[in-house]
């Protein structure tokens, strides 16, 4: 029977999905973030399918979402987003840190994945992270530089003014740069890495995974490491389709 525990990893709320049976024995570990405005309970059908194969997985609730809800604005939640994403990848260091203690990690077998805004958490921690085994990149941007000035553009498209001062941009395209994948494929470490997206997504770039994928592929010596899924016509959602497809290749390669 498959489990679901309510638990806090290092002040971050969590849901840990696997196998009731195996619960406190190693086990190969997939942490995988929410999309921005989400939760980690949305993440529930491909954790359940995961720890069907064996699977203890992490299902972490970002700053300010679902249980660490601020009750924020939208527009006052826009403006967090790259703060978010800063707060996921020093809490995803403190989450495997906690199951290394606990010693729930078989192997070093360690994978993280997401969706959009945990796909982007995703591509950036391949570039801090060695310890990483493989990684699912679900409609999320390896080109957070690329991303932010678009976004930054939307924003003085509407009239509507940034708070925050030159030398704040200046910092915040400084971190972006250090945690931009696509400045730094030599850290991918012909490690397994799969993307999907659909082509019709309006709100993160087709095209930045896409482009990213056929640059990066020339880094693996083993092609089969790398994989593109592309959805045609679909759009800022993950599909069925999609949750089983990653499924089937993590059980792969991690």
């Amino acid at each position: 029977m498959i489990g679901i525990q309510r638990k806090t990893l290092k002040g971050v709320p969590t849901l840990t999905v696997v196998d009731s049976a195996r619960q406190d024995e190693p086990l190969p570990v997939f942490i995988y973030f929410h999309g921005f405005t989400s939760a980690k309970e949305h993440n529930l059908p491909q954790a359940y399918l995961l720890a069907e194969r064996g699977y203890r997985v992490i299902l972490p609730d970002s700053a300010y979402h679902g249980d660490r809800d601020q009750d924020l604005s939208k527009d006052e939640l826009n403006f967090k987003f790259w703060d978010i994403v800063y707060q996921n990848l020093k809490e995803l260091q403190d989450i495997k840190d906690e199951l290394d203690r606990e010693n729930l990690i078989k192997d070093r077998r360690i994978g993280v994945g997401g969706t959009s805004l945990g796909g982007i958490t995703t591509s950036a921690a391949l570039t801090m992270y060695p310890w990483i085994q493989a990684s699912a990149v679900m409609m999320g941007s390896p080109k957070p530089v690329d991303f932010a000035k678009q976004l930054v553009d939307e924003i003085e498209y509407f009239g509507l003014q940034i708070p925050l001062s030159q030398e704040k941009m200046d910092e915040l395209f400084d971190f972006l740069g250090a945690i931009d994948l696509s400045k730094q494929m030599d850290k991918l470490y012909g490690r397994p890495l799969f993307f999907w997206h659909g082509d019709a997504d309006p709100v993160v770039p087709f095209e930045h995974s896409y482009d990213f994928y056929n640059e990066a592929i020339k880094y693996y010596k083993n092609p089969e490491n790398i994989r593109f899924l592309r959805e045609v016509g679909r759009d800022h959602k993950v599909s069925r389709f999609a949750i089983l497809e990653m499924v089937n290749w993590l059980e792969l390669v991690l």
